[in-house]
């Protein structure tokens, strides 16, 4: 691995060690079998998982860009119909693992197809709920069921796709994530202007449909997964052998402490550009969301910015460009907000996309589990987010949110510093040995 994003290289080493809660070892793998850009099954593999990418982030966001109309609906404050986001991504977080445990015995592909299948089918009765307690409750459901792709996802690329095409794979997927979640927020702005919110979330449930039916018949099977035994103590085993790992404890706060900033600034934007100086309307507020597009290249991109700039270079790049998107969205002038979200989208979506692929690279064994725990850190920052977020605005306006974000900025770079410190006390160990030996 490049200078790792966090810390010592030579942790990737020791993460090596780590047991896995299979009692089978796995067949040595074949590197032939492995794909990669031009090979077979490579094209069909990153359409389907990006189809995957798009159906989940657009059914875990469905409600955020229409929390003012929730709001109204139900007589709600800001705080509460946020709920109706950090309750689905809350309990994707809390199930991730469990998940991820499961995949560890039925597969990858198996897991993410029934994980979909079953967001979609709840996602379609969503529309349909009575009562903003209805609504959260039924988001968590699908919160729930959409814990099964993430970790199984990145453990199916690390498992499939050759080492060195890792990043740029992943990076396919995260961008998959950016198109859902833009797609459903213009597609629920526009519907909910001219149908209601109602209608806008059978949207979002119909466009999700697609998607799982472009997954199941695109994804290829799985050629380097060897199936083990549901075992709970080999699984805490594993569990407590990627938290003791320095570089993966890093890496899991870094993901959290990136969508805390995404999670408060999207879910709170809404209510402010639909109120005075700006005024906007739904659909137009829905539009906003284009601005994910920039989220999709430079996470896609991510892999050409690790080689030129290192790991950890191109989290500082990141974590620089996202602190300078909440400033510059201070700004009572629309355009300038606008291009303080192109610049924190772009920050978020190469940070997260850096953090993820080296989680993916450290953890050489149990990687289902160690990518659900980076999902499982990852979306309890987004539902922290969306929630602090909501207060920091009711009590403190954007710039309360914003406030917010950039100490969660300051708490990446911190951390990055300190791997940073950490990797140069690693590089200077073996040469005082020798010296000393001389």
């Amino acid at each position: 691995m490049p200078p790792a994003s966090t810390g010592a290289s030579t942790l990737i080493v020791a993460a090596s060690t780590q047991s896995s809660p299979a009692p089978v070892a796995p067949a040595a793998p074949v590197e032939s079998d492995r794909l990669e850009p031009g090979r077979p099954g490579y094209r069909r593999m990153s359409f389907a998982l990006f189809a995957a990418g798009v159906a989940t982030f657009a059914l875990l966001y469905s409600t955020q860009a229409l929390l003012p109309a929730v709001s109204a609906s139900f007589g709600a404050t800001a705080g509460q119909a946020s709920w109706t986001v950090s309750g689905a991504t809350g309990a994707l977080a809390l199930c991730v693992l469990p998940m991820s445990a499961l995949s560890e015995r039925f597969g990858r592909r198996q897991m993410m197809t029934v994980s979909l299948a079953v967001a979609v089918t709840v996602g379609l009765f969503v529309p349909f709920a009575p009562s903003l307690g209805w609504l959260i409750a039924l988001r968590a459901v699908q919160g729930a069921a959409l814990a099964g792709l993430p970790a199984s996802a990145m453990a199916y690329l690390a498992e499939e796709v050759r080492p060195k095409a890792l990043v740029a794979a992943i990076g396919l997927f995260v961008a998959g994530n950016s198109i859902g979640g833009m797609s459903g927020r213009i597609l629920t702005g526009w519907v909910a202007q001219a149908w209601g919110w109602r209608a806008a979330l059978g949207a979002v449930g119909l466009l999700a449909v697609v998607c799982a039916v472009v997954f199941h018949f695109m994804i290829p099977r799985a050629r380097h997964f060897t199936p083990g035994s549901l075992n709970p103590r080999a699984l805490a085993k594993t569990v407590g052998g990627h938290l003791a790992d320095p570089l993966l404890r890093r890496l899991y706060a870094i993901g959290a402490l990136f969508m805390t900033v995404f999670g408060a600034v999207y879910t709170v934007i809404g209510y402010r550009l639909v109120e005075a100086p700006f005024s906007l309307p739904q659909g137009v507020v829905g539009s906003i969301f284009l601005v994910y597009l920039v989220g999709t290249v430079s996470s896609a991109t991510s892999g050409r910015l690790v080689a030129r700039l290192g790991r950890r270079g191109a989290l500082y790049l990141a974590v620089s460009t996202t602190a300078a998107g909440l400033l510059l969205s201070l700004a009572d002038q629309l355009a300038a907000v606008l291009v303080g979200l192109v610049l924190i989208t772009a920050g978020f979506f190469a940070g997260h996309a850096v953090a993820s692929s080296s989680v993916s690279r450290t953890a050489t064994k149990g990687r289902a589990q160690a990518s659900a725990l980076y999902q499982s850190a990852y979306y309890l920052g987004s539902s922290a987010g969306g929630t602090l977020g909501a207060v920091a605005f009711h009590a403190g306006g954007w710039a309360g949110t914003v406030a917010l974000g950039l100490l969660a900025v300051l708490g990446v770079v911190s951390i990055t510093l300190y791997g940073s410190r950490a990797a140069r006390v690693e590089r200077l160990r073996p040469s005082t040995v020798v010296s000393v030996r001389g």
